[in-house]
């Protein structure tokens, strides 16, 4: 009960400073709420345009590592492309000679793609992503199917003309009905539709969307294009087992198994590239790091100011009451209690501050800019509460203090 009293008390005299000069606290308050606004307007902004890259990003998978000729990254040092260009592309060969000793994935697939035009009577899309695949492809990346099914093995084997396409695709060929057992054409060989993906949405960049794939047997795929040297080159790519954190079991047994059936000998450097799909990620996490680090300086000025504001606040606050707190002490209230009375009321006044900043935020999720969502998490408002009281809690400190230790006689006379 006493604790209660006293958070009443509290709450009452904060409500009684801010109804007695409204225009004063407010304007102090201003501070607290500028540099709420530009911290978790950053965080929001960064957390948002990362969430989306990183969605934008899914088609590289997760967990996985490619075999490519050119690396993501060589470090510091001058990319030698020319080095990189002379390398031989990968193969159906070493895809199942991976695919038959590699303990340390959980799938090994091999894709090829291109862009191509698709045909359904008078109806045509152009420009849809093809990918051959083959049956592992499931296992390696995430393959939502919204209507029909997945390829079967003896499809995949037999090199059958059946295909999964994307929501766009499926809209533009058969519009108003299931396309599922309808037929299509790329260039000129009939298909039959299988299967049908789940929507994605539109992404944030210009990359590969599900709403526009279209995927057939790496047979059927062959049927239509050149794979290998001089045309379209493969893909080989292995999911990793959730025991092998940073894939360094997988990568090490793959670049082992590549180098024998290459035939290279110890001392030649590998003629192949391992590329993690976490490193564009972490690339794009480190950028981000950055920019949130500049949120903090831009807003903790803000914040700096609105502390000294509800220092002020404070400061007159004691001076006003101070025969109050005489009284209260001369009729045995506890340091404590003082103290916290004062905090009490500059953490409030500092939380109503950061909650209008808050609000600004939450107003300008609604804004619109293109493909580009933003959401206001539940972090981002916890961060900001614990920011807003931590900002009344520093600046109260010292009046409360003054406030505890004044004697009672001397707080009435002064009065």
């Amino acid at each position: 009960m006493i604790v209660l009293r006293l958070l009443w008390e509290s709450f009452r005299f904060a409500m009684q400073a801010l109804k007695s000069n409204l225009t004063r606290t407010i304007l102090s308050l201003l501070g607290v709420t500028v540099g709420i606004f530009a911290i978790i307007a950053v965080f929001t902004l960064v957390d948002s345009l990362e969430r989306n890259i990183k969605d934008s990003l899914t088609f590289l998978g997760s967990n996985v590592i490619r075999v490519d000729r050119f690396p993501f990254s060589s470090g510091p040092q001058e990319y030698p492309w020319w080095k990189y260009f002379r390398r031989p592309p990968g193969n159906y060969s070493e895809f199942t000679f991976l695919d038959e000793r590699l303990g340390s994935a959980s799938g090994v697939t091999i894709f090829a793609n291109t862009r191509t035009t698709v045909k359904a009577g008078s109806n045509a899309y152009e420009m849809a992503n093809l990918d051959g695949v083959v049956h592992n492809h499931i296992e390696v990346y995430d393959i939502p199917i919204q209507e029909g099914r997945f390829f079967t093995e003896m499809e995949i084997n037999a090199s059958r003309n059946v295909s999964i396409v994307g929501v766009k695709i499926a809209n533009a060929l058969f519009p108003g009905q299931s396309p599922i057992g309808k037929e299509f054409k790329i260039k000129g060989l009939k298909f039959i539709v299988v299967g049908v993906l789940e929507e994605e949405g539109e992404g944030l960049f210009d990359t590969p969307s599900k709403d526009e794939a279209l995927m057939v047997p790496y047979g059927a795929f062959n049927k239509l294009f050149y794979v290998g040297k001089n045309g379209i080159e493969p893909t080989i790519a292995a999911k990793g087992r959730d025991d092998d954190p940073g894939l360094v079991a997988l990568e090490n047994e793959m670049a082992g198994l590549l180098r024998a059936k290459r035939g290279l000998k110890p001392t030649e450097e590998n003629n192949f590239a391992l590329n993690k799909s976490e490193f564009i990620q972490d690339a794009v996490g480190s950028i981000f790091s950055v920019i949130s680090l500049a949120g903090w300086v831009i807003g903790g000025f803000s914040i700096l100011i609105g502390g000294f504001g509800i220092a002020n606040i404070m400061f007159v606050s004691v001076k006003e009451r101070t025969g109050i707190i005489g009284i209260q002490k001369s009729l045995g209230a506890k340091n404590y209690f003082i103290l916290t009375q004062f905090l009490f009321e500059a953490t409030f006044l500092s939380l109503i501050g950061g909650f209008a900043g808050l609000m600004i935020v939450f107003g300008a999720t609604f804004i619109s800019l293109g493909n580009l969502e933003i959401i206001l998490s539940f972090k981002n408002i916890l961060l900001g509460v614990g920011l807003s009281s931590a900002i009344g809690i520093a600046s109260g400190i010292i009046p409360a203090s003054m406030a505890a230790k004044m004697d009672p006689v001397d707080a009435i006379r002064t009065a």
